[in-house]
This record gives structure tokens, sequence and C-alpha cells, in this order.
């Protein structure tokens, strides 16, 4: 049998692409039509016409390249080499990378890692690597919202460049997998300076839900970011400066970014961090978040990409 590769022609190809299942299958369309998808980055590899594999690239609106690969699929039975071939013909016409990204369960490496593992060996067969696994966190909206301590009083950030320099002074020391990479690579003020821009301003909604928590004395102790990602309510960045850590303060700077959410009435929020930031998960802990699926990050060597932003 003859393995045809080829990207989707256009809305219509949307119900072969999504002949194998995953979560994100109900996005795909409205992805397209948003322009966080293009029928050029949705891949298919058949079989006298029927669908044995599939790769999917994502990225913001507007966006000239793809960010992630956030769909890739063998189907059940089928010889891994067709996913190999068809994610190499893909990258080949992109003439990139980027770098892939799975939702999985929360206990899949218990329950049926058979799956996962095969798509990462298929990743490892083109040279590429596990970055991270991360937490993703969520709050039903029927939950308590989780209570400030008082310690902290909370305003809008007075502008860009205060929250462009808290965000700089919270890379010192992070935990987050990501953010050390890009330490790698550029200086702290690079890299907030960068996110500001790139991913930030990006979101649809409104920045003046953002918030800086501030001691008795005036002091900057850091910072919530609520927001929306354009599929879900999240919490997109929360961070204390290194030497407020070690008090409890994100407890209380995410109670408030959980409780600015929940005033606006959403039916949840979403968050992700590292498995490795104990920390962090344990303060999510804390706030009545639980963990509902974890992500699987791999990179091909070169820079990696920040996730959150497609936090479903």
């Amino acid at each position: 049998m003859t393995l045809e590769i080829r990207t989707i022609t256009g809305p219509e190809d949307v119900d072969l692409f999504n002949g194998l299942p995953y979560q994100l299958n109900d996005e795909v369309a409205k992805d397209l039509e948003a322009g966080r998808r293009h029928p050029h980055w949705l891949w298919v590899a058949l079989r006298d016409g029927r669908l044995v594999a599939r790769a999917g690239f994502w990225s913001r609106p507007g966006d000239p390249e793809p960010m992630v690969t956030d769909i890739f699929d063998v189907a059940e039975e089928q010889d891994l080499d067709d996913g190999v071939r068809l994610l190499e013909r893909a990258h080949s016409a992109l003439r990139s990378k980027p770098e892939y990204t799975r939702f999985v369960a929360p206990d899949w490496r218990e329950t049926g890692p058979a799956p996962t593992l095969l798509r990462m060996h298929a990743i490892e067969r083109l040279g590429g690597r596990l970055f991270v696994e991360r937490l993703r966190l969520h709050w039903p909206a029927t939950s308590p919202v989780p209570l400030p301590r008082g310690r902290l009083t909370f305003r809008q950030p007075r502008d860009a460049e205060e929250l462009i320099g808290l965000m700089t002074r919270v890379m010192d020391g992070t935990l987050d997998a990501h953010g050390r990479d890009e330490l790698t690579r550029q200086s702290a003020a690079e890299a907030a300076r960068a996110q500001y821009h790139e991913e930030l301003l990006r979101y649809p909604s409104p920045r003046e839900w953002w918030r800086v928590g501030v001691l008795a004395d005036g002091t900057a102790a850091g910072f919530v970011l609520p927001g929306h990602n354009g599929y879900n309510p999240i919490i997109a960045y929360i961070g204390v400066v290194p030497e407020q850590r070690g008090l409890g303060l994100v407890d209380d700077l995410l109670a408030e970014g959980t409780r600015l959410l929940a005033e606006q009435g959403v039916p949840h929020v979403r968050a992700a961090t590292d498995v490795g930031n104990a920390p962090m998960a344990a303060a999510f802990d804390r706030a009545g978040y639980h963990v509902f699926q974890r992500q699987i990050d791999m990179v091909w060597p070169g820079p990696a990409v920040a996730t959150e932003p497609i936090t479903p």
C-alpha cells in the first residue's frame, strides 16, 4: 500500500484530520478560523485513503511560523515509521522543528504509558529529547475562593516598565525549565521584555486584571497576571521577588488572581507549572487547584519556546 503524505486542503478536510482521537480535535476548526492554525500546518499520512498518522502545528494569530507541534498521532497497530516519515516531511516543508507538547493523564505512567511512550520514541528517532514534564492545574468555580492572609495590598502595575522590572527580578533563581533555558541565551531583562511583548500583550483579556502585590511599607513583593488565552481563564504568570521568597506570599498573590477571575463569573481557572517546581505546585494545591493532566514537552537541539500561552 502506498503511503500518501500531504497537508489538508482546507476546512473541508478537518473531519479527515480529526480521524484520530485527541482532546484538541474540537478546537481544530475554530483554530483555523482564528488564524492559530493553517491548512499547510496540518499534515496527514494516508494508506488507501485511510488516515494512519497526522501532525498539527499551532501558533498565535498573525505569527508567520508555528510555535509548537501540539498534535501528533499514529493509528493504533500502525507502523510507527509512518508517523516518523510524516514528521520528517512536515519539518522539511516548514524548515523548522517546533517544540512538541502533549497533554496526558495525570497518572499516565501507571494507567497506560504505551501510546505516550510510542509518540515520544518517534520524536526521539528524529533527534528530539524530553525537555520537561508539567502539571496542568484546574480550579473549579464551585470551590471556595482562596482567602488572602492580608499581608499584601494590590494595585495594577504603574506601567510596562515596572512590570518588566519585576519579571526580570523573579527570573533570579527561577525553577521554571523554560525560564532557565532562556537565561542560557539572553539576559533576564531581555527574556522578561520578550515575554511581555510577545506573550502577555497578546492575550485577549484586559490588562486591568494584572496585579502587583505590595507590602505595608510600599515595597512590591511580587505580581500575579490573571488572563484568558483564547481558550480558558488562566493564571498566566505569578512571581515573588527573590528577597521576599519563603514567606508564603505566593499564597496571597494566587488568592488575589483567582478571586479576580472568579469575580468575572468564569466556570474555572487553569494554570500550569513544572513537575520539578515543588513550591509552586504546593501553592496551587493549597489554593484548591488540582492536577487534571500532565504535559510532556520535547525539543530538538536549539531554543525552547514557552508553552504556557497554549494551556487550554
